[in-house]
């Protein structure tokens, strides 16, 4: 399911359309960048947006959308968006091919 460089796994799939309909949200998109800041030098953006900006690239992935801004993309071409469950913990994971170094929660990173 990659779409120009990007790439939602079916259970980071599945656990956004159950947040979005807990959220009761109808129309909108998941939110995805990079600010400056973290314990690594950027860290990942990822929040519910009502719309995407102007400027922003826009991926359909089985009826949920990502909004990316064009910087962004720059730092996030080649991601992959996984949901991982175990005993320990459980939540969003990033596999990005642009990231040299990475902090320990996985939120934060070096290109």
């Amino acid at each position: 399911m990659a779409e120009a460089g990007i790439n939602v796994t079916p259970k980071a799939i599945g656990k956004i359309r159950t947040t979005f309909s807990k959220m009761g949200v109808q129309d909108g998109g998941l939110r995805l960048g990079v600010l400056g800041g973290g314990c690594s030098g950027l860290s990942y953006q990822f929040k519910f947006d009502t719309q995407p900006r102007t400027k922003d690239k826009v991926f359909e992935f089985d009826g949920i959308r990502l909004f990316i801004d064009p910087k962004s993309l720059l730092y996030l071409h080649g991601l992959t968006l996984d949901y991982k469950e175990s005993l320990m913990q459980s939540g969003f994971v990033f596999e990005n091919p642009n990231a040299k170094k990475a902090c320990g929660c996985g939120t934060s990173f070096s290109s």
